[in-house]
């Protein structure tokens, strides 16, 4: 069945963040950027809220994803992370491989949806995937 859900498209259903929610607190506050990540990004979207701040897989993790943070009310992609910090290729390969052990860390924890700009999202509210991406990046550039 799992393979004729990926050949058709199927998506996991999930229920929606619920109203009120810290989770949905912090989507509302970052709202912004989202949409503007959303009008840039056409495919499926996971948000990791944070305090103030926002992680967003992007694509298909584990495996073929891109990372987006969301943070004092811009949106910094990938390239551009490895661009201030002076990283090369190869460490941001490592990196990319860390954070996709970190979303399967994470693969228990419940999900949700919220519709941003018209665009459904995958929220994932965990403060224990939240942390460990904080850490993967500060290890990257410290």
């Amino acid at each position: 069945m799992g393979l004729l859900n990926k050949i058709f498209g199927h998506k996991d259903d999930f229920p929606p963040l619920p109203a009120g929610s810290e989770a949905g607190d912090t989507i509302t506050e970052l709202r912004e950027p989202l949409e503007e990540l959303v009008h840039k990004v056409s495919g499926h979207l996971e948000v990791v809220p944070a305090e103030h701040e926002a992680f967003v897989f992007l694509g298909h993790p584990p495996k073929r994803f891109g990372i987006a943070w969301i943070h004092d009310g811009q949106v910094t992609g990938l390239r551009e992370f490895a661009q201030e910090h002076g990283l090369s290729d190869i460490e941001m390969g490592k990196v990319l491989v860390k954070l996709g052990e970190a979303y399967q860390h994470a693969s228990e924890m419940p999900r949700y949806t919220a519709e941003v700009a018209g665009k459904q999202m995958v929220v994932i509210p965990s403060k224990g995937l939240e942390q460990e991406m904080h850490q993967i990046l500060e290890e990257t550039y410290h």
